[in-house]
C-alpha cells in the first residue's frame, strides 16, 4: 500500500520495514499493521486536534505534571506553542501510561517506542494470527460474560493502584485476543489522584463494563463495582488482590452533586473553546 505520511519517518530511520494495511481509522488516530524485520506490529499515527473528535482534551489533562512550570504557564495561557506542548502530552501519555500499566501487570498491548508522533506498540492478535476484534464486534456466552467482566475489574483495579483511571473505556476500546481481553486507547488516561472528575470517569469506565457483560449475564447490572472500589481506592485500603463484593451502598445526594460539577466544568471549557475561536477568526 501507499506509505502514510506519517509513517514515512519509520522507513526512512529503519524502525519499520513495511506498511501492511490499515486496520483502524478512528476519531483521534489511524492504525497499520507494520513489519518490523520477522515481527509484526502495530503503528498508531495521532491525529492533530483540528481533525480529531476528541474535544474535551482538557479535561482529561489535569492533574497531569508537565515537564516543567514553563511549560505549565505556557499551556495555560492556551496560545499556539501552549497548544503544541499539549499535543505533544496527549501523545506520550499512552506510551508513558503503557509502560506504567505494563509494568504492574495490566493487560495492554506492549509498547516498543514512540518516533515522530507515531507509537509502535505490540499488534493483539487472536487464535488465528489475525488483529483482535473488539468486544463490540464478539457475542459471547453468559459464562464468558462473567469470567470477562471480573477479569476486566480486576485490570480496572490494577489500573487505580497505579493512580490511572482509562478515562473512556467501552466496549470499542477493548480487544479480545487469544488469551482474554486487552485493554487500548489510553492518550486521554486520567491522574486518578490529581483530577476533579476523577471519580465520575472512573464510575463511567466500571459501568461501561457492566453495561456491556450484562447484556450476556444480567445478574451483572445490579453491581455497584464502581462505587465499592471508589471507597476503598478513597480510604487507601484498595490493592490489586483485594476480594471485592460488587455492592456498595449508593449515596443519590452525591451522585447528583458530581453530576453538576462535572456540567459545569464541560460548559465552561467549551465557552472557552468558542471564545479562543471567535479570536482565532477575528485574528485571521
Amino acid at each position: 500500500m501507499k506509505i502514510p505520511k506519517g509513517l514515512q519517518p519509520l522507513i526512512d530511520d529503519g524502525m519499520v520495514d513495511t506498511v501492511i494495511r490499515r486496520i483502524k481509522s478512528g476519531k483521534e488516530a489511524s492504525v497499520y499493521i507494520v513489519a518490523c524485520g520477522n515481527q509484526l506490529r502495530c503503528a498508531k499515527v495521532y491525529k492533530e486536534a483540528e481533525h480529531r473528535g476528541f474535544h474535551k482534551l482538557a479535561q482529561y489533562q489535569e492533574g497531569r505534571k508537565s515537564r516543567s512550570s514553563r511549560d505549565a504557564r505556557a499551556m495555560g495561557r492556551r496560545g499556539r506553542h501552549g497548544r503544541k506542548l499539549q499535543e505533544a502530552e496527549w501523545k506520550n501519555a499512552e506510551v508513558d501510561a503503557l509502560y506504567r500499566l505494563a509494568g504492574v501487570g495490566v493487560r495492554v498491548p506492549a509498547p516498543h517506542l514512540i518516533h515522530e508522533g507515531v507509537l509502535l506498540m505490540e499488534l493483539v492478535q487472536d487464535a488465528q494470527g489475525d488483529p483482535a476484534p473488539r468486544l463490540n464486534e464478539v457475542d459471547f456466552t453468559a459464562e464468558q460474560a462473567r469470567e470477562w467482566h471480573a477479569f476486566m475489574i480486576v485490570q480496572i483495579v490494577r489500573m487505580l493502584c497505579a493512580g490511572l483511571i482509562h478515562g473512556d473505556l467501552s466496549e470499542f476500546n477493548v480487544l479480545l485476543a487469544v488469551n482474554g481481553p486487552v485493554i487500548i486507547d489510553l492518550p486521554q488516561a486520567v491522574n486518578a489522584a490529581g483530577n476533579n472528575n476523577a471519580f465520575v470517569m472512573f464510575e463511567r469506565d466500571v459501568n461501561n463494563m457492566r453495561a456491556t457483560f450484562g447484556r450476556a449475564a444480567p445478574e451483572l447490572l445490579a453491581t455497584e463495582f464502581a462505587r465499592e472500589i471508589w471507597k476503598l481506592y478513597e480510604a487507601g485500603v484498595l490493592t490489586p488482590d483485594r476480594m471485592l463484593t460488587g455492592h456498595c451502598a449508593r449515596d443519590p445526594i452525591a451522585t447528583d452533586v458530581n453530576a453538576v460539577i462535572i456540567h459545569i466544568e464541560e460548559e465552561r471549557r467549551e465557552a472557552e473553546a468558542r471564545q479562543r475561536r471567535r479570536a482565532e477568526a477575528d485574528a485571521a
